[in-house]
């Protein structure tokens, strides 16, 4: 008789209340699976929602839905749910088709509006404090999101052990995240550390433990955008590279990370688009490993701060 009262069922019951009311029809093996419990316990909670008043028809073989007419409680979102709007959000941005993104917004400003009030700050202070340049998010790091988000909204610091690429040893810092940004399949966070003094950029995947801690920040940081435009110019806006095609197939596999738009054959060339903000020294980088096959087009800046990596390398190599 436990679990028929715990606060877990009753979390399950009221999912399953909203998940009735987002589609026509749903299968009680649907909500098996996703809940992790067996189909008996599902028919269970079936009939507490029953018993508690609301209509629910069911047919065997096909599943239950609500009748007709029927509506449900306002739906109260848990801050952790809220925070993940913001992600989904910056997402989105990067999707080139305009139409796709108004509808996208327009459906954000309708869950924003029945969000409590402090769910609202929250989630206004985050906005400006997430960046995507990529299309393809990868480097799963979720607990570590949570608690890097959960910083930056309280304005709390956090204790973590990192492993940075120069030393094998991990080492304990005390930060204050400024913002989080995803970049050639990583999540980084940009925030001041105690150790070193001063801002630095922590690959997320690279913290091996966090602790959360209760002290405030001591220092008023600006936005995010401001330290990643300090720390390395970042390019906004196109980029057009022509590719020899016997190439260009050997640069799918990393385009998207940077943005592609699109590509246009021109006789044994290919003309390949990008379009977002960018860090000068990871693209020019990037284009460097096929040099001799690549043309940059535009933006002059771009080209010439891979004129300048060259020369570098011209030097190194005498």
């Amino acid at each position: 008789m436990l679990e028929e009262n715990s606060p877990k069922r009753f979390d399950r019951i009221v999912a399953i209340m909203t998940q009735l009311q987002s589609k026509r029809i749903v299968k009680a093996q649907e909500l098996a699976d996703r809940f992790e419990v067996s189909l008996r316990t599902i028919y269970r909670d079936i009939r507490s929602l029953e018993a508690s008043g609301v209509p629910i028809y069911g047919e065997a073989g096909v599943g239950y839905s609500l009748v007709d007419g029927y509506k449900l409680p306002p739906v109260m979102f848990s801050r952790d749910e809220a925070m993940s709007f913001v992600a989904a959000e910056k997402l989105m941005e990067k999707f080139t088709d305009e139409n796709m993104k108004s509808h996208f917004q327009s459906a954000v400003f309708k869950v924003k509006s029945v969000l409590r009030t402090d769910e609202k700050d929250w989630v206004n202070s985050l906005e400006n404090r997430v960046k995507v340049n990529s299309n393809h998010l990868s480097d799963h790091s979720p607990e570590v999101l949570n608690a890097l988000f959960e910083s930056i909204a309280r304005k709390t610091q956090l204790k973590i052990t990192y492993e940075s690429v120069e030393s094998d040893v991990p080492s304990e810092r005390t930060i204050e995240p400024v913002g989080l940004y995803h970049e050639n399949q990583f999540w980084y966070i940009m925030a001041y550390c105690h150790l070193r003094k001063d801002y630095r950029n922590f690959r997320v995947s690279r913290i091996h433990s966090f602790e959360k801690l209760q002290d405030s920040y001591q220092i008023v940081h600006r936005e995010l955008e401001f330290y990643l435009k300090k720390e390395e110019k970042i390019l906004e806006g196109k980029v057009r590279l022509l590719v020899d095609r016997k190439v260009a197939r050997y640069l799918e596999a990393d385009r998207n990370y940077y943005g592609f738009v699109s590509e246009k054959r021109l006789g044994e060339k290919v003309e390949l688009e990008f379009n977002g903000n960018f860090r000068e020294n990871g693209i020019a980088r990037w284009i460097l490993m096929f040099g001799d096959y690549v043309e940059i087009l535009e933006p002059k800046e771009l080209k010439d701060f891979t004129l300048e990596l060259v020369e570098k390398v011209k030097r190194n190599l005498k």
